[in-house]
């Protein structure tokens, strides 16, 4: 009897262990559950807030991008309606002016980008006293003091044989940018005294090109020689080809282009 006791009492406790380690695996299976969702669930949130962010970077985006297709478009028409509104006023810088200010009346801001825009326009039909007035009206409004305003206005002056004023705003523009001045406002200072025979001043704009070391294209290379050419000074025409001028030139033979070397011209 006693051993059949101890049998029994035994087989108890293992069945009892055995419930026991039940109930636990399940409590551990539960808890692995519950943490396994959590963490679903805060991934799930994050990747979330990050599509989140990314829907409002890109929606700021398309968004900036579009405001400047409208300007830019918009800009176009407005330059249209400006060379259509002062095409067929007379030529009396108050008419023009007081056309402009109209232009301009309803703008919060300065229309630059269409004043632009008309100044290129003008300049393709070749109304340069157009393009004086327009270019001196947006200087008088602190706008535009661009090189290519400058640029633009320098060669409506060459075209309407306005020399003086010419000369007036190129040293302006040495006084003001002396060493920020490109090649191409010196070569077109240099055509300007050119095509109105002014071999002196030719020289003078040259001599600040090599004070501020610019180097010159071909063309002004060849009027710059011939400025002194003209002026008599044989030696530094020779100077300045020697020192400037390609060694090699392009010339078409038998229908093809060939390379030659000018020392065998």
């Amino acid at each position: 009897m006693g051993a059949s006791l101890q049998i029994e009492f035994v087989n108890c406790n293992l069945l009892l262990k055995g419930i026991n380690s039940t109930r636990l695996s399940k409590k551990l299976n539960i808890t692995s559950a519950i943490k396994h969702s959590q963490k679903q669930e805060e991934l799930s949130l994050t990747m979330s807030h990050v599509a989140d962010q990314k829907k409002v970077q890109k929606a700021g985006k398309v968004e900036h991008h579009l405001w400047k297709k409208r300007e830019s478009a918009g800009s176009g028409q407005k330059a249209l309606n400006l060379v259509r509104l002062i095409s067929g006023l007379p030529n009396e810088k108050e008419s023009v002016y007081r056309a402009l200010d109209k232009w301009i009346a309803w703008e919060t801001e300065f229309p630059l980008i269409a004043a632009a825009k008309a100044l290129r326009i003008l300049r393709q039909q070749r109304m340069w006293k157009r393009v004086i007035q327009v270019a001196k009206w947006m200087l008088s409004k602190g706008q535009g003091a661009t090189m290519a305003t400058y640029d633009t206005l320098l060669l409506a002056f060459d075209m309407d044989k306005r020399v003086d004023e010419a000369e007036t705003l190129w040293n302006m523009i040495l006084h003001t940018s002396t060493r920020s001045v490109p090649k191409r406002l010196f070569s077109r200072m240099i055509s300007l005294y050119d095509h109105h025979h002014v071999p002196e001043k030719i020289v003078e704009v040259f001599a600040d090109m090599e004070e501020l070391g610019v180097k010159p294209d071909e063309d002004t290379v060849r009027r710059v020689a011939r400025a002194f050419q003209m002026l008599g000074q044989e030696d530094k025409h020779k100077l300045v080809l020697q020192r400037y001028q390609r060694k090699w030139k392009y010339v078409h033979f038998n229908g093809e282009r060939a390379r030659v070397r000018r020392d065998k011209e």
